[in-house]
């Protein structure tokens, strides 16, 4: 059997947008997502979180079918769009605590309050402000019961993807607001841990999604610049590589004396793969705009297996980022906070238990090769509003059937559940 340590914290993950529905319960105000997707040709055949999996209202139900599970840990976001009201929040808490589940609060998933961006959104330096005034008014709420944190999920996607390329919400398309974005993001969830710790938060964390680069050497260190190092230098080492600084102020200038408050330590970082991206230099290419400034380098189609969401199957770039992490970053504790793939609908889902299989075993391997990583969160728990695809890909261990709201473990959850009652994957 490969087993993995005694304490491996075995979780899932979910996001407040993709599963609560409720959008207009207990004074809850709009979201950026809200407006987007109730702009007519953002999201996938119109649809919208209005209702989602209804989680606001069934959240009972979805413990339980965590607690069937066996999982060690859940992670769930918090929707600054609440902060009226965080009575919901309490109340799943206690009932994770109950079943002895371990809560992790994450504090921004992409769902920042509409009033927000009407003053320029994460462009505007304020927004990181209120940030940490939002980040200690929840932990002032929970923090007697939640001890495990992070600030932000993956600020790669609302800066490039909300500001970039428009294919998130806000939809802003403008390179320049990409980079300040970035920046304040990083900013925000500085001044966010220095709240949390004054409020005697016990574990700070930030959710980076890390994307391995293939392919041709310089092309590839540029977008892996853009991806991966525009976010974990300043974060672990106070600095902006100096490549990367020199490409970002071809487009924007950003506040260096910020760096040491987005330094502020953390105690764990937050991993998210899925895949790896291949390119090569071609001077033709019109460039990405999701990596501003890409001109001459072209992406690679996927090589070999891919999921529902045309992704390449690569557990073993797993395995090599983890062990990056672990030399480029020495001493940082890791978890990886999401990982799981959409597979064709149904109850029976052989490829998302090959896959996790798979992901499962590069893990472990990175570990035996000095990674010290101390858990992992499948995603999803349940299908949910998968953002701008709508409710077309499925990344669930449980079905949820959008007409009835009926969920279904899956094979794959019945899986799991083994997985971790034996701590393990048997051989």
């Amino acid at each position: 059997m490969t087993s993995f340590p005694d304490g491996f914290l075995w979780g899932a993950a979910t996001a407040s947008y993709q599963i609560e529905g409720a959008v207009h319960a207990d004074g809850r105000v709009p979201s950026i997502w809200d407006t987007f997707s109730h702009t007519p040709g953002m999201v996938a055949d119109g649809h919208t979180g209005d209702v989602a999996c209804d989680h606001y209202h069934r959240y009972l139900e979805d413990v339980e079918i965590m607690a069937w599970l066996g999982l060690k840990a859940y992670r769930f976001s918090v929707a600054w769009p609440r902060l009226a009201d965080l009575g919901f929040y309490d109340r799943l808490v206690d009932a994770l605590l109950a079943k002895g589940i371990t809560p992790v609060a994450t504090l921004y998933h992409w769902d920042l309050p509409q009033t927000l961006q009407d003053t320029g959104g994460w462009t505007n330096r304020e927004t990181a402000f209120r940030f940490a005034d939002y980040a200690a008014a929840v932990h002032r709420r929970l923090g007697d019961r939640v001890g495990v944190w992070t600030t932000l999920n993956e600020p790669w996607v609302s800066a490039f993807v909300g500001y970039g390329s428009g294919r998130h919400a806000p939809g802003v398309t403008d390179p320049a607001a990409a980079f300040t974005a970035a920046h304040h993001l990083m900013l925000g969830h500085g001044l966010a841990v220095q709240a949390l710790r004054a409020g005697g938060a016990e574990s700070v964390s930030l959710t980076l999604n890390l994307t391995p680069i293939l392919g041709d050497p310089e092309p590839a260190r540029l977008i892996d610049g853009l991806a991966n190092r525009l976010f974990l230098d300043p974060v672990l080492r106070g600095e902006y590589p100096a490549d990367i600084l020199a490409h970002l102020e071809r487009f924007t200038k950003v506040n260096l004396d910020d760096l040491p408050t987005i330094a502020q330590p953390i105690d764990v970082l937050g991993v998210n793969y899925y895949t790896v991206n291949r390119v090569v230099a071609d001077p033709s290419a019109e460039g990405h705009p999701e990596y501003p400034g890409s001109e001459g380098i072209a992406w690679e189609d996927p090589h070999g297996e891919v999921t529902e969401m045309d992704w390449e199957i690569n557990p073993a770039g797993l395995e090599d980022l983890l062990v990056r992490l672990a030399r480029d970053y020495p001493g940082m504790p890791l978890m990886i906070t999401e990982n799981g793939a959409a597979v064709p609908d149904g109850v029976s889902d052989p490829g998302r238990i090959s896959y996790l299989d798979a992901h499962f075993r590069a893990a472990r391997s990175a570990m035996d090769r000095g990674a010290d990583l101390r858990g992992y969160f499948v995603w999803s728990l349940m299908d949910n509003f998968e953002w701008a695809r709508g409710y077309h890909k499925r990344f669930g261990l449980v079905r949820v059937d959008y007409d009835t709201l009926e969920r279904t473990p899956r094979d794959s959850a019945r899986w799991y559940r083994e997985v971790i009652a034996r701590n393990g994957l048997a051989d």
